[in-house]
């Protein structure tokens, strides 16, 4: 039984939830925060479900014995991701949003505010799909809002594809990171 080997040739697709033929865009931001997920299950909790596995297979009969079964299943779970995130970062294409210079125009990795016609203000930051997260006010590049902000300038009304139909917004700001001080 080995419990160290993790197969990142299967064939699992590496491009699902990327539309055809475009680019995975990531920011350093978040291919760092992916490598250090992969490390992180890795070196800290694989080795530590492997440990219990181990301990769980000395006590004889696993076919009732729960640390055994549930560690097997966390070990295939963790190397699902590791997989996952893996092919991920191999196709990512990074690009640093601070390193922007027509920062008058929404392109990707910028901070966008705009309202919609009952003056309900919103900011969204527009990043890739592997680093998106709604709950902070980040979509994906690839998402309907997204696509519709994509080369809109302050002062531009756009129109969404929301789930209750087309919904002008005007676009009120548009930010960039700053650029590290070197």
């Amino acid at each position: 039984m080995n419990h160290d080997a993790i197969d990142l040739d299967d064939d699992e697709d590496d491009t699902a939830g990327l539309p055809a033929g475009v680019k995975n865009y990531i920011t350093p931001a978040g291919f760092a925060r992916m490598q250090d997920e992969v490390n992180a299950l890795l070196r800290v909790e694989r080795p530590k479900i492997v440990e219990i596995v181990s301990w769980a297979a000395g006590n004889g009969d696993r076919s009732e014995n729960g640390d055994y079964l549930y560690g097997k299943k966390r070990l295939r779970e963790i190397d699902r991701r590791v997989r996952f995130l893996t092919k991920r970062l191999r196709i990512a294409e990074m690009v640093d949003p601070s390193r922007q210079t027509n920062r008058d125009q929404v392109f990707f990795g910028a901070t966008v505010t705009y309202a919609n016609a009952r003056d309900e203000e919103r900011t969204v930051r527009i990043l890739g799909v592997d680093e998106a997260d709604l709950k902070r006010g980040e979509v994906s590049l690839h998402s309907p809002i997204a696509r519709a902000l994509l080369r809109a300038r302050v002062g531009d009304t756009v129109q969404i594809a929301t789930p209750g139909g087309r919904e002008a917004v005007d676009v009120l700001e548009i930010s960039y990171p700053e650029l590290p001080a070197r």
